[in-house]
This record gives structure tokens, C-alpha cells and sequence, in this order.
């Protein structure tokens, strides 16, 4: 069995104390409220091959919610785009769209920048 295949195990593989057990990390982040979130908007073309994306960042919650929000502001901008690390990830100069989006729906701390 490789390591990849051993639930949570952080790289270990044997264990001579015979009351050894896998303490598992939890990750109770709750995502706060849209009036609480201070998102920052900005245009980013770095290491894309010259393309331009809007970066959405300082959203704080849980990776389901980054999901949906990135899925909601891909559909109200009409393009692709990725969410993941706290980021959203949204193709082409999208920022007045994604502003105008989020104000309209409760987000008040954002900011383009």
C-alpha cells in the first residue's frame, strides 16, 4: 500500500507503539457573512502566459462556499475561471462586473483595487 492510499496518515507508515493511533486535523473554518467578507479585486496576468484574469481574494470559509461563489460570479460574468486556495479566479477583465455582483448581493467590504 502506498502513502497516498493510508487515510491522513502525514507520510507515516509503521509504528512501533502499540497504542499509536492517527490523531486526525480538523478543519472547523466557518465562512463568515458577506457584509463581514473584505474581498479585494484585481487584475492579474502573472505566470498565465500574458492572459488576464481577475483575482478575487480574502474570502474566508469554507471550500464548498469558495466554490459556489466562484461558480455564481463565473455565471454572472458569462466566463470560465477557478476557485481554490481562497481565491477565485475569474477569465478577463471581469472587475466592474464582479464588483457590481458582489455590492449587489451583499458583499460591502469589496474593493477593487
Amino acid at each position: 500500500m502506498s502513502k497516498k492510499n493510508i487515510p491522513d496518515s502525514r507520510g507515516f507508515v509503521y509504528s512501533t507503539d502499540p497504542n499509536f493511533g492517527f490523531e486526525r486535523e480538523e478543519n472547523n473554518i466557518e465562512t463568515l457573512l458577506p457584509a463581514k467578507q473584505k474581498l479585494r479585486i484585481l487584475l492579474d496576468k502573472k505566470q498565465r502566459g500574458g492572459k488576464i484574469v481577475s483575482l478575487i481574494t480574502g474570502f474566508i470559509g469554507t471550500d464548498e462556499d469558495l466554490q459556489d461563489l466562484g461558480k455564481k460570479l463565473k455565471n454572472a460574468c458569462g466566463t470560465g475561471g477557478s476557485a481554490k486556495d481562497n481565491e477565485i479566479l475569474v477569465q478577463g477583465d471581469q472587475r466592474d462586473k464582479i464588483l457590481q455582483w458582489l455590492l449587489k448581493n451583499g458583499y460591502t467590504g469589496t474593493k477593487k483595487v
